[in-house]
Formats: C-alpha cells, structure tokens, sequence
C-alpha cells in the first residue's frame, strides 16, 4: 500500500508528530556544526560514503542509520532533529527505506528539506526485478519524473557498480542544485569517485577471471547486482527475510539444488548469525559435496558513523571480493 502524504499544520505542531509517531519530545541541539555549505543527510552506509567523496569540504554529510540497517532502523529524536536542519535527504528507495524515510522528512517540520529517491533516478535497464520478501511491497510509481511500473526491483543497487555510477551522478546533480557555487567542484569530485569505481570493477574482474565455479549462495537476496558486476550467479539464498532462518523444507531444497548443480561456496553476512549456513555446509557434506566453503560477504547495510571514511565502499566491496576469489575455485 502507498503512503500518502501528511499535511502538518505548523512548524509549531512538529514536536508533537514527533512524540506521536516516534516516541520522542523536542529537545535542543541538531548535532550540526557551524560551518556554511549545504546540510546533507544519508539514509544509510553506502549512501552516505557516496555523498562524502561528492561533496568534499563544501557540505556536511551524517548518516541516518547507523548499526541499525534499513531493515531494522527505528526512529529517534536525534533523528528528527537532525533532519530539522537538513537541506538534502538522500534515500535508497525500490521500497528499503521509504516506508520510515518518507514519514521522517514530511514530519521534520524543514519546509526547505529535499528528499532525494536515488532509486528512482537509474534507469529500468540497471534495475532488477526481485530483492526478496524483505523490500517486498507494491511497485512505485511516478517518484521524480521516472516511474516504476512493471514489477518489484532489487532494492540493493549500491552492491551494483554501474548502480553505484548512477547514484554517485544523481548525488551530484542534487548538490550541484542547492549549491551552484562550488558546482564544478562537485563534477570533479564526482568524477574523481567514478574512476575509482571503475577500477575497483577492474580489480574484481581480474581476480575472479580464471575462476572456473561462477555460483554461489548468498544469505539474503543483497547480492544480486554484486553477481551481475561480476558475471557471477546466485544458486540460491539461505533466508528469504534477513534474520528468519530456513524451514527445513527450504533448507532440503537448497541442498538439493546445491548438490545438482555442484554449488559449494555458501555466503553469510557480518550482521546475521551463520548457524543456518553451518548446517547447510553439513548437509552438503553429507551428500557428498567436496569441501564446502562458509565466505563472509558484507552487504554494507551496517556501518557506524565513525566507521564511515570516503574510502569505506571501496574497501569493504575489495574485503568482499578477495574473499569470495579466495573461495571459488
């Protein structure tokens, strides 16, 4: 179901939604510093280290989700007051974090405050039906002039490089817009991080380039612009809903299919626990599967805000691959 929008009657009136919908009351200070530049506010990880290497020294970036990711981010009253002050609201959208970023900023009570759908922005033929029952919802329609009508999208597009590209320019184009002075420092900078990001592609490439076994299992369906990056395949996934291990009829048949199609690399996440990947690893074993492999592969849903430099994604994304090319045979 869609939501639709709320209409507050004053700015006088905020601290009470807040209270309502939040369970918090106003209170003093927005943690922003005092220094001039357009204020940004990152919905979670990958966004946010995005929006640092776009905006440089010329806005303020702070991250709304911290080590909660969008799957279980609850809203608090530093959250609200953040997003008072706040010029730009950069959001992943394909239905993540719409549901709680949407009510936020229609309730900041910050009548110059810009929602920004990053989403919404790349076009159909970089998005991916799919994402599984945790993002599941109706598709959107009509957000910013793009319209998604043809089925659900894989919301994880930041694991995707070419996704990554987009949202890296649509990041750009909106700083670029409250802030036309330092416009082409902008460009630069954009530019700058693309580069990077096409050399890590190039990187990833050439360390899974002789790899053989191209299939792997993944925890939660986050990975499937990660694989499409690297010409890899997702055999399967171990949890549907991040958090909700497998029936045994779902594990039965993901053994099944893992031992037709002679799949022994199992992906698990830092976030969840690996129990489920451990008996799958058994059962395969089991069933005559040689040397079956446990890979740590970091969706980046999670990250502290001290964890978060301009050089995180990059970092992270290289951990991912030389885990999974040390894995795959």
């Amino acid at each position: 179901m869609r939501l639709h929008p709320l209409h507050v009657p004053a700015i006088a009136l905020v601290g009470t939604a807040c209270a309502l919908v939040y369970g918090c009351a106003p209170a003093a200070g927005d943690g922003w510093p005092d220094r001039p530049g357009p204020k940004v506010v990152a919905s979670f990880a990958p966004i946010e280290c995005f929006a640092l290497n776009v905006a440089g020294d010329d806005a303020v970036v702070r991250q709304l989700m911290t080590s909660q990711g969008p799957h279980e981010f609850v809203p608090g009253p530093a959250d609200a007051r953040m997003l008072s002050k706040a010029d730009l609201f950069f959001i992943n959208g394909l239905t993540l974090d719409d549901a709680k970023c949407n009510p936020m900023a229609r309730m900041s009570g910050n009548r110059k405050l810009k929602l920004v759908n990053l989403g919404a922005k790349l076009p159909d033929d970089l998005l991916e039906i799919g994402g599984g029952d945790c993002c599941k919802t109706e598709p959107a329609h009509g957000h910013e002039g793009h319209a998604h009508e043809h089925g659900t999208h894989d919301p994880h597009i930041w694991m995707g490089l070419p996704q990554t590209e987009k949202m890296v320019e649509g990041i750009r184009d909106e700083l670029k817009g409250v802030d036309p002075a330092h416009a082409a420092d902008y460009d630069r900078r954009a530019a700058e991080y693309t580069g990077k990001l096409r050399a890590l592609k190039a990187e990833g490439d050439a360390l899974l380039k002789d790899k053989k076994e191209r299939k792997f299992v993944t925890f939660h369906e986050s990975l499937g612009y990660f694989a499409d990056t690297y010409n890899l395949t997702i055999a399967g996934v171990i949890e549907d809903v991040p958090g909700a291990e497998p029936t045994p009829k779902q594990r039965d048949e993901l053994v099944k299919a893992c031992v037709k199609d002679k799949v022994r690399v199992i992906a698990v996440e830092p976030q969840y626990s690996k129990a489920a990947a451990q008996q799958i690893v058994r059962e395969l074993e089991k069933h005559g599967v040689k040397d079956p492999q446990i890979v740590r592969i970091d969706p980046m849903e999670t990250a502290t805000a001290d964890e978060i430099t301009p050089g995180w994604y990059e970092d992270r994304m290289r951990e991912n691959l030389k885990a999974l090319a040390a894995a795959l045979r």
